[in-house]
């Protein structure tokens, strides 16, 4: 897991998302139940399900700062005007992108997400994750399996 590319977005982009603030960054049970159940809440009233036929139809799990607080969600690429639903910026530039497979397709983004931010990132010496957010997919594989990467916005460490 401890492989990782650098790619580079030349235009800033939007996400559309149905999301959580986290009170205490540091409580991840609770910020987990908290996280599990706007999922359960979105997925039971059809709200994600909307989103994502307007969208391509890719999920992303998002992490963001509003406010200066933690925030996590789930959504989709593009700005879309659903009533509830916050649209979050992207900036252009570079990106580390982790990538992980996995049998369990509703684990696999917060496996990815535990190693990147478990100790991945302190082992990155050229870049310097710099958010304000980072998004996260899955998708199927070829082989029965589950494909997943993880975005995180970064700025070269110059020296």
């Amino acid at each position: 897991m401890s492989n990782y590319t650098i790619k580079s977005i030349s235009e800033n982009y939007k996400m559309t998302a149905y999301g959580v603030l986290l009170e205490d960054y540091n409580d991840w049970a609770g910020n987990a139940a908290k996280t599990a159940a706007k999922k359960a809440e979105i997925t039971e009233n059809g709200k994600l399900a909307e989103l994502l036929a307007l969208a391509d139809g890719q999920e992303y799990q998002i992490n963001y700062v509003i406010e200066g607080k933690a925030w996590r969600g789930f959504g989709v690429m593009g700005e879309l005007d659903v009533e509830g639903a916050l649209v979050l910026n992207f900036l252009a530039g570079d990106y580390i992108v982790v990538s992980g497979t996995g049998a369990d397709k509703d684990r696999l983004a917060d496996e990815i997400t535990g190693k990147v931010f478990g100790g991945l990132l302190q082992e990155i010496t050229d870049y310097k994750y710099v958010g304000p957010g980072n998004s996260t997919f899955v998708k199927a594989a070829d082989n029965g399996e589950f494909y997943g990467e993880m975005w995180l916005r970064a700025k070269k460490i110059e020296g």
